[in-house]
């Protein structure tokens, strides 16, 4: 009688094993096995961590397995069990894998196919087309669209953590408490005695040294030092945590009326402001999308102020970028002026602690939250509801999408909602964010998430003229190795543009990412369908990028700086100046942030710089959804391509009082998952 070998794999995940009845059917081409059982409460099998095998006895040869049926039923508790995969031995001596990777949740069955990637055309047996179909029917009534707020991005149809899919969930919720980890986060950081004196102001800016200095590195205790300086403030455009927002000027808005006789002092090459322009030397940062949001109202003992600031920046003889202008509102006028260098120094500097804060909202909200938080969450809705597991794009995207959805969800659950913990500390709280994102949804273009194709945009993109963009640099090497890697696994399923226009469920991906996640607005520019092999590979590199690199690039450098208050205050106590020469060092510290506010802040920028506990990095992929050897040779090239990333950068950072290492490949996580 014909006998196979089944190995069974089980999660390293605490509580990943189980004691429950385990049983196991094989379904082939030329019949079915019987349910054999596998394992039952005391046998001591399937434990964490553990590989278990058995020999499965058949009265006649099965054929070619096609499908393993995996029957779980409670003995006594809810005992949910990892698979991780299984591999089956046949009569004839042949191995095939059948990956897994899911939770098996109370008494449920689940049917695996074996690891060979399939489009829908490949599927030529009824057995296989219906349990495709089936699959992405139970899928798409576990992932529902659900409006968060109007003109959001639709995101999970989830009120809490606990609601969703066990599959999505964090392996430890408490790992990802947002309460708790910003209290540990003020604990470790010596600052928790501080955390409830709302109202209560520092003294001065060495005062605020006293919740600074019990952790710091390189980057945080730099930004310390040299905030003030004008070369500090332009750098930060360029490599600090929202290095997406500066422009090249080509010509000096209207509602900025500089004249040569303000900058004049600026400028270093004996060249007037519109000569500068023409030549390049002039960018712009302007915060428009603030004018008319509303301030956090929270909190009825501190009023808290935002502005909308336009800055000015030149490109000086040693090419660093500096600020020239400063107007902190949208329309000019005689109580709006424009701040200058070689105004009062108290003046100036708190022009630029406006421009500061200003930057910090648009990054939080917009740079973050919006663009790669719920962008990559519709990626990973989309994804689950119409891509099976046997589908070579789910197999290449699913590593990018590990916990997406659970950290988005517990932050609606506990950060970003009404009373979160993002009311706490900052200006745009109340609802402010809100109104952020609805206004920012007219910019989130699908030509704005290809990298390269917006620093174009931009004018940023010549290394010759803007030398230290190390954000550009870095960014481009990493979406060239990510679109290479995309392209070689293309080139393995679709051998022709015509087999790209017949994947009815790529395509139906593809609708859903523009229908639900883009609102069905034309003017994104997110493509409705796929056509050609090569749109497909940059459809792709938007996806892997934003939910890897693009994240990377404006989360994990926060603490860097954000740490040192006045760099990035959270909120403003007091209005913008509307004349000049009366700024005084205390009116600049009664601005800034209270004490209480000071250490919420810090605890939040804390926590969200540091990596997950056992953090996948870009290129590592441990569970093995590809079987194919084609598309590990690819993965392989791609891990290769991403360590000479890797050495290229860290040898750059050589002696830099300032590196810039948030793109190296090693320190880009796989998915957005803080």
């Amino acid at each position: 009688m014909p006998s196979y070998t089944v190995t069974v794999a089980t999660g390293s995940q605490w509580f990943a094993g189980t004691d429950d009845y385990v049983y196991l059917s094989l379904e082939g081409t030329a019949g079915c096995s019987q349910r054999h059982l596998l394992d039952k409460p005391f046998y001591n099998d399937f434990e964490r961590g553990a590989v278990d095998s058995y020999d499965v006895t058949v009265e006649e040869d099965l054929g070619e397995i096609q499908l393993i049926k995996v029957e779980k039923r409670k003995y006594w508790y809810q005992d949910d069990w990892y698979l991780k995969y299984i591999t089956v031995k046949t009569p004839m001596g042949d191995y095939l894998e059948f990956p897994c990777y899911r939770w098996i949740t109370d008494e449920k069955e689940i049917v695996l196919r074996d690891g060979r990637a399939k489009l829908p055309r490949d599927d030529k047996t009824h057995i296989l087309k219906q349990h495709r179909r089936k699959e992405l029917e139970i899928r798409q009534k576990m992932y529902r669209w659900k409006e968060w707020h109007p003109g959001f991005p639709l995101s999970i149809d989830a009120l809490s953590h606990s609601d969703l899919p066990r599959d999505i969930q964090f392996d430890n919720e408490k790992g990802i408490d947002f309460i708790l980890n910003y209290s540990k986060a003020m604990e470790n950081l010596y600052v928790n005695r501080f955390m409830h004196m709302f109202q209560s102001s520092w003294s001065d800016f060495a005062d605020f040294e006293r919740i600074f200095v019990r952790i710091s590195n390189t980057i945080s205790e730099y930004v310390m030092q040299h905030w003030k300086e004008d070369f500090m403030f332009g750098y930060q455009f360029l490599n600090g945590c929202n290095p997406v927002l500066i422009r090249r000027c080509t010509e000096i808005p209207k509602k900025l009326p500089v004249t040569m006789d303000m900058v004049e002092c600026s400028l270093e090459r004996n060249l007037t402001l519109e000569e500068e322009v023409k030549q390049g030397n002039i960018f712009v940062v302007d915060y428009e999308l603030l004018d008319g949001v509303d301030a956090n109202k929270t909190d009825p003992c501190t009023i808290q102020y935002l502005a909308a600031p336009i800055c000015l920046l030149y490109k000086n003889l040693e090419n660093k970028i500096v600020p020239i202008a400063i107007q902190l509102g949208q329309k000019p006028g005689p109580d709006n002026p424009i701040f200058l260098p070689s105004d009062a120094t108290y003046d100036w500097l708190l022009a630029k602690i406006w421009v500061r804060s200003s930057d910090f909202h648009i990054h939080q909200t917009v740079t973050h939250l919006l663009r790669t938080h719920l962008v990559s969450e519709v990626f990973s809705i989309a994804m689950f509801r119409q891509l099976p597991a046997v589908h070579p794009l789910f197999k290449l995207l699913v590593p990018h999408m590990r916990f997406t959805i659970a950290i988005n969800t517990k932050a609606r659950e506990q950060l970003i909602c009404e009373c979160g913990l993002f009311d706490k500390a900052n200006a745009t709280g109340g609802g402010g964010h809100v109104q952020m994102v609805q206004k920012a949804m007219k910019d989130l273009t699908y030509s704005s998430l290809c990298f390269p194709e917006e620093i174009k945009a931009k004018g940023m993109d010549s290394k010759e003229d803007i030398p230290y963009y190390y954000y550009r640099d870095d960014g481009i090497r990493v979406w060239e190795a990510v679109k290479s890697f995309a392209e070689d696994v293309i080139h393995i399923y679709y051998e022709s543009d015509e087999v790209v226009c017949e994947d009815v469920e790529l395509q139906a991906f593809v609708k859903d990412i523009y229908v639900y996640g883009m609102r069905g607005v034309k003017a994104s520019g997110f493509p409705k369908v796929i056509r050609t092999r090569e749109k497909l590979a940059e459809y792709l590199t938007v996806i892997i990028f934003t939910t890897s690199a693009q994240h990377a690039a404006v989360n994990f450098g926060q603490y860097d700086w954000c740490s040192w208050i006045p760099n990035a205050p959270p909120t403003m106590r007091c209005p913008p100046p509307t004349e000049k020469g009366t700024v005084t060092i205390e009116q600049i510290v009664e601005s800034l942030p209270d004490r209480g506010r000071s250490c919420w802040h810090l605890g939040a920028v804390w926590a969200l710089s540091q990596f997950q506990d056992n953090e996948l990095f870009l290129g590592m992929y441990p569970d093995e959804h590809f079987v194919e050897k084609p598309v590990k040779e690819a993965m392989a090239k791609f891990r290769k391509n991403l360590d000479d990333i890797v050495n290229a950068i860290t040898e750059r950072n050589k002696n830099k009082k300032l590196p810039y290492y948030y793109l190296s490949p090693d320190r880009i996580p796989n998915s957005v998952a803080v």
